[in-house]
């Protein structure tokens, strides 16, 4: 492999990955601020007011460093993909220059309504303003999935003269089958990276008995939300996606599940390693039958392997896109186990006193960005090697002019600032949960008492 690919490849990985950490939180929180605000106002209780803005901090936060880290990676489809951009440029920036136009600015506009806009417009509007940025972080995730849909399972596209593609049905590109199921899926994955952190926010406040009371608060809703978002992710939405690609990329699917050999009644493999040079398993745990059944909803359905395909359509690095996967469904296992009875523990008042279930819950708050890395992982190693699944390779899509050097230069310069980044988000999120939602209260409170006094 030509080693400026690798280098471009390795340079786009590392900024999408990390720029990813950011979105997953916003989105994920933008439906609980909305519920904490619509509580606010059906209870005309202020704790989830409070509450509210407490996390809105954090929201605004996050989607700075969302901003600073995403920039960069639309001028890398030029920098440093400049073939793939001139190839696909005709149809995925209809979908990219909506993200950018409506749902970016729709988030910005209403965040900053959200932040500063309460008192003076009142109750109802500050909802209004919520449920806004929860619409436009979520049409902007929308986007973005429906460009990386799109290159998984091409559709709404021809083929021009000059060889490049371009949109030929604009609703096709919308309602891309693999858009609606890989968005939902995602979405899924924010919400659980976002109830997790308020579940675990809540657990470290109970555990320190500091603000106890909106500690319990954040548990309560956290962990609720948690394991119907656990749930959901591993049945419709992790299922329909995995019964496209086992109908749309079985290459894909067989890497996935360590497949070499063409199987019925193919087993599903929990624990195993990959060895590729000999195409097989080491040390399998497997169920027996259950990969035939969950893919074709039957027993002995035969499952391609590896075999079946020519060498050179199967993805570049099979043992990264197995354990990707497998971490993935084994921490989204996880999940549902922990949140299901932590949820079975708060029905029966049992949570808040259980010290060692709060341990759990608060030092499991990692794992959600870890499963989420490890998906996005999974498809995209899994789409190789094609940029556009069936119609251009990696290998063509990349800035050839680009060198190798000039790659790495800039990807240490991007690592070293991001490592900067980095721990300014850490300082400043830590700063607020370290204040928590009743130091709003104070704040609000030395405004009034400013106000007064000028006013006198």
């Amino acid at each position: 492999m030509d080693s400026a690919l690798v280098i471009h490849r390795l340079h786009f990985a590392f900024t999408i990955t990390y720029h990813y950490l950011f979105p997953q939180l916003t989105m994920g929180l933008a439906p609980l601020i909305v519920i904490f605000k619509s509580l606010a106002l059906w209870k005309g209780d202020e704790r989830y007011n409070k509450a509210a803005r407490f996390w809105a901090k954090i929201f605004a936060i996050n989607f700075l460093f969302g901003v600073i880290t995403g920039i960069p990676m639309e001028f890398q489809f030029g920098t440093n993909w400049a073939r793939f951009s001139h190839y696909s440029g005709g149809v995925i920036a209809t979908a990219l220059a909506m993200e950018g136009v409506f749902a970016f600015f729709l988030e910005s506009s209403f965040l900053g309504l959200f932040l500063f806009g309460e008192k003076r417009f009142g109750q109802k509007v500050h909802w209004l303003a919520a449920f806004m940025v929860f619409a436009g972080s979520w049409i902007s995730g929308f986007f973005i999935i429906v460009t990386d849909a799109w290159m998984q399972h091409p559709v709404g596209y021809e083929i021009a003269a000059d060889g490049t593609a371009h949109l030929n049905s604009f609703w096709s590109l919308l309602f891309n089958d693999w858009a609606l199921w890989q968005y939902l899926h995602n979405m899924g994955g924010a919400v659980i990276t976002g109830s997790f952190a308020m579940a675990a926010t809540g657990a470290y406040y109970v555990l320190s008995r500091k603000q106890e009371e909106y500690g319990r608060l954040f548990l309560k809703v956290g962990v609720i939300v948690a394991a119907i978002a656990s749930l959901l992710q591993l049945f419709p939405t992790g299922d329909r996606q995995g019964k496209l690609v086992t109908d749309n990329q079985p290459v894909t699917l067989a890497a996935m599940e360590g497949l070499f050999q063409t199987e019925s009644g193919a087993s599903i493999v929990l624990i195993g390693q990959p060895d590729t040079a000999n195409q097989k398993l080491d040390n399998p745990i497997y169920v027996p039958e259950a990969l035939s059944f969950l893919t074709h909803r039957h027993w002995e359905a035969e499952v391609k392997g590896l075999n079946e395909f020519p060498r050179d359509q199967w993805p570049d690095n099979i043992p990264l896109l197995y354990y990707s996967y497998h971490i993935m469904v084994g921490l989204g296992t996880i999940f549902i186990l922990i949140m299901v009875a932590a949820v079975l523990m708060l029905w029966r008042k049992k949570l808040f006193d259980a010290r060692w279930m709060l341990w759990i819950v608060m030092l499991s708050f990692p794992f959600p960005y870890i499963a989420n890395t490890a998906g996005w992982i999974t498809a995209e190693v899994g789409r190789q090697p094609w940029l556009v699944y069936g119609l251009m390779r990696t290998q063509e899509g990349y800035s050839s002019n680009v060198s190798a050097g000039n790659g790495l230069f800039t990807l240490l310069g991007f690592m070293g600032m991001y490592t900067v980044l980095s721990i300014l988000f850490i300082i400043l999120i830590w700063r607020e949960v370290g204040h928590g939602p009743e130091f709003l209260s104070a704040m609000n409170h030395e405004h009034g008492k400013t106000d007064l006094a000028s006013a006198a």
